[in-house]
């Protein structure tokens, strides 16, 4: 009867080997549309043009050295790297349980039972209960391991895009206030010069006092503008310095603003193309396969548990005769567990897996449904700052011909000092218009350049 009783355990773990089946993953559904939205003015079909890498993205000489001054210093990108040793070796510590471990343990032990005193020495390799994985909750462990691995991985390359696509941005901001601040100096220059004019023409009765006035206010705020515009600079300046993790050595020349190869151009493609560039949708998507194995790890803990446990030495009673030939020892302990009652806690780590197996997939649509409304955003703005940037530069020529001849019909007494000004301010509001656009079309460009997932090559400055 009680061998019955031992043999049923066996037969019924056996029994299940064959009928135990895990089941894989499965990709979720994209939760977005096959094509961009109409307002994105993207041809159907379209295919993706990327630049190779962040290099030929960003031509720029000065650029691509502050790009690579950020990769080398700065301390988010070496937090993200940290994460990737972490990970490695956590997988590393999974995968040793996939393989049987030997130890060498020498021991010496002394009993005493009714006076009588007794010892023993032993020396040995050994090979503590090591799990037979028949329903593949250790391969299931090492899986969800591995994901993660590969998930911090992704991440590195998300946060070196993000940095990447920051520091160019504040490049461009940086370009953009120099731009700024060259046309505030020449109109500075321009309108004391006008207000020498009408000094002058005041002298010589030609002008009143109140066309003197109007010069002196006109200059007083192009000062005061100048003056803002030292202090946005500083602060982009300082900004792209916390950025590069370091203050920036000798830096190659730039090109300028209104360069036509400052940042490359690139074509949108189809949605699924992004979904397989994009390095923050591939890191949720691994975190999502470790979280499917993790749950097959769980389930698998409801099926019996059977191990091994071997040793292999010398045993003698005493020290000096542990060594001779009779003393040989060894030892097989095959051993089964079949879980029959725990009061809900295997179930418990079922449910748990289970649930953050649906928070994993919920954060996994959510990465692609955000990086759908980036790019469409993008595409959306990039042909409207395109139009806003061609009617602005045509303004700005207009208003430029405009204060040529105000000014000319006021040398000339025909008009007074008042129309000069209005067409000083409205040139400078719209050449100053003019840069932020051009500023605007490009940080839209290199926005769009991460939504869609950026090119080869986005990994630290240490992995080549």
């Amino acid at each position: 009867m009680w061998v019955k009783a031992a043999v049923l355990p066996a037969a019924l773990a056996l029994g299940l080997i064959g009928c135990a089946q895990l089941p894989g993953y499965e990709r979720p559904q994209a939760p977005i549309a096959a094509s961009w939205p109409a307002t994105a003015a993207v041809e159907t079909g379209a295919e993706l043009r990327m630049p190779a890498d962040w290099r030929a993205a960003y031509p720029d000489p000065r650029l691509q050295a502050l790009i690579e001054a950020a990769l080398a210093h700065n301390r988010d990108l070496r937090l993200a790297a940290a994460r990737i040793e972490e990970a490695r070796a956590q997988l590393r510590i999974v995968d040793s349980a996939l393989s049987p471990n030997a130890d060498l343990a020498a021991s010496a032990s002394t009993k005493r039972n009714d006076g009588d005193v007794s010892r023993r020495f032993e020396v040995g390799l050994q090979s503590p209960a090591f799990e037979l994985d028949l329903w593949g909750r250790l391969k299931s462990l090492d899986e969800a391991a591995r994901q993660r691995y590969l998930a911090s991985e992704a991440a590195v390359r998300a946060v070196s895009l993000t940095l990447i696509a920051d520091v160019a941005e504040a490049y461009l901001i940086e370009l953009e206030l120099t731009e700024r601040l060259r046309l505030t100096q020449a109109t500075l220059a321009s309108r004391a010069e006008a207000r020498e004019i009408v000094a002058r023409r005041r002298d010589v009765g030609l002008a009143g006092d109140l066309d003197l006035l109007q010069a002196d206010g006109a200059l007083a705020l192009v000062r005061a503008e100048l003056s803002t515009l030292r202090r946005q600079l500083a602060a982009a300046q300082n900004a792209l310095t916390l950025l590069l993790g370091t203050a920036p050595d000798a830096l190659p020349p730039g090109r300028p603003l209104e360069a036509q190869d400052l940042v490359a151009d690139l074509a949108p493609g189809l949605p699924a193309e992004v979904l397989l560039r994009r390095p923050d949708i591939l890191a949720a998507e691994t975190r999502l396969k470790a979280a499917n194995a993790d749950l097959n790890a769980a389930r698998a803990a409801f099926f019996p548990t059977i191990t091994l446990t071997a040793a292999l030495g010398l045993a003698s009673r005493a020290l000096t005769d542990l060594f001779d030939a009779a003393s040989g020892t060894w030892l097989f302990q095959p051993a089964l567990r079949l879980p029959l009652f725990d009061a809900g806690r295997t179930q418990g780590g079922v449910d748990l897996a289970q649930a953050r197996k649906l928070a994993a997939v919920a954060e996994y649509e959510r990465a692609i449904q955000q990086a759908f409304r980036e790019v469409a955003d993008g595409l959306a703005a990039r042909r409207n700052l395109a139009e806003q940037l061609d009617t602005l530069e045509a303004q700005a020529r207009i208003q430029g011909e405009r204060l040529r001849l105000a000014e000319a019909r006021y040398r000339a007494g025909l008009t007074n000092y008042l129309d000069v000004l209005d067409a000083q301010r409205d040139l400078y509001a719209a050449e100053q218009a003019v840069v932020q656009t051009r500023r605007a079309w490009l940080t839209n460009t290199v926005r769009l350049y991460r939504a869609l997932g950026g090119g080869e090559g986005v990994r630290m400055k240490d992995e080549g």
